[in-house]
């Protein structure tokens, strides 16, 4: 048996949120089960913890979040100030032996985390390793919380105090190193890229009988409501095609920010308001998201950049043909098959593309057959890959 490792669940733990980063955290946690130890960092203790019993049950909870900052009840504040107040000596001491094969932080970490990185790496004699999801907030910061765009230099710096960094794909790898080389750092942690797993696909439904006519088609986006998921244009694109006539669905699935989205989300609004058929379902659970994947004839991911493409991947297991960039990380999965490119990012470009599915028939059978050859990796498989690689550190 592997050595265990720390897994640092300092944010999932405390939201219910299903970003694609909390995905990864949660999943990790699952897949790798008892051979990792989930911590975090209590901010009102002032010290690294094993998580508590709400803590897990926040992971294992299948309920989405309307938003995706962390939440700490008044006891559990409580009981960390209680513990800072009377000076106890930090807890990292009971994590000691735990965490022997090394630590894992699949999170982008906050500042009050980054200052006690050092605690936590003292717990444990393996390799520390940080998964790197992407460098967006840099790369687009017009369409980026101002949060983020002011954290995230500091965090790539921070970075570099790992043995390794795990990217969930080439373009996720070449930007931090790119930013790394732009800083003129001459000795960098390694960089492997190692793709994101999926959850299995349910097994396909029995095909329904004919109906007296044909339904009309659902057209699915699934992924956050924020600038950079170009969820604007995509709304005005629906709205060229139906100003055409065009007949079909709209359908879309995931959490908003209201600082990024607040355009899609007014547009959003005008559509439903003149009797457009367009659905805005929020975040929902597991159970539900299936549903929608099974439901729809397509989807699009009309994203301007990934670190990876959850949702594209999710799509084309579903045996869903996808519409979306074959530029950066969506390229890397795009370009496998089962995917329709954009021409552009714009409303008429994404229009063209969608029109020409709902208008083709035997192109979305070819498509939808080169999905359902695709085959991805699992998160188990996933955590196996990591686990091995941190083996070599």
């Amino acid at each position: 048996m592997a050595p265990p490792l720390l897994l640092d669940l300092t944010h999932t733990s405390h939201t219910r949120a299903r970003t694609g980063i909390q995905r990864v955290a949660r999943a990790l946690r699952r897949e790798l089960g008892a051979n990792a130890a989930a911590v975090c960092f209590d901010p009102y203790e002032g010290a690294w913890r094993a998580l508590e019993g709400w803590e897990e049950r926040n992971l294992a909870a299948d309920e989405p979040a309307n938003g995706r900052g962390e939440k700490w009840p008044l006891a559990a504040r409580l009981r960390g100030g209680l513990r800072r107040w009377r000076r106890r000596p930090s807890r990292i001491g009971a994590l000691q032996g735990a965490g022997s094969g090394g630590v894992v932080v699949p999170e982008i970490f906050s500042p009050a985390a980054a200052a006690a990185l050092a605690d936590l790496f003292s717990a444990s004699s393996g390799p520390r390793v940080a998964v790197f999801h992407d460098a967006i907030a840099l790369q687009f910061p017009e369409f980026s919380p101002r949060s983020a765009v002011a954290r995230f230099p500091g965090y790539l710096r921070q970075l570099l105090a790992f043995d390794g960094i795990a990217a969930n794909s080439a373009d996720s790898r070449d930007s931090l190193l790119g930013y790394w080389r732009w800083l003129g750092v001459a000795k960098t942690p390694a960089v492997e890229v190692i793709p994101l797993g999926l959850d299995p696909a349910p097994p396909a439904p029995p095909a329904p009988a004919p109906a007296a006519s044909p339904p009309v088609p659902t057209v699915l986006c699934v992924g956050s409501i924020e600038g950079r998921k170009n969820h604007a244009a995509l709304l005005d694109a629906c709205e060229i095609l139906w100003a055409r006539g065009v007949s079909f669905r709209l359908r879309l699935v995931g959490l908003a920010n209201t600082e990024t989205g607040a355009g899609a989300l007014e547009r959003l609004a005008r559509l439903q308001a003149a009797g457009r058929p367009v659905a805005y379902d929020g975040p929902v659970g597991d159970g539900a998201l299936e549903a929608a994947y099974g439901e729809c004839a397509f989807t699009v991911y009309p994203s301007l950049a990934e670190g990876f493409g959850l949702p594209v991947a999710e799509s084309l297991a579903r045996g869903r043909p996808c519409i979306c960039s074959f530029r950066g990380a969506l390229g890397e999965i795009a370009r496998g098959g089962g995917c329709l490119a954009l021409g552009g990012p714009g409303a008429p470009e994404i229009a063209a593309a969608v029109g020409r599915l709902l208008g083709s028939p035997a192109e979305l059978s070819e498509l939808a057959a080169a999905a359902r050859g695709r085959r991805f990796a699992s998160w188990s498989d996933y955590a196996g890959q990591l686990a091995g690689w941190m083996a070599t550190l």
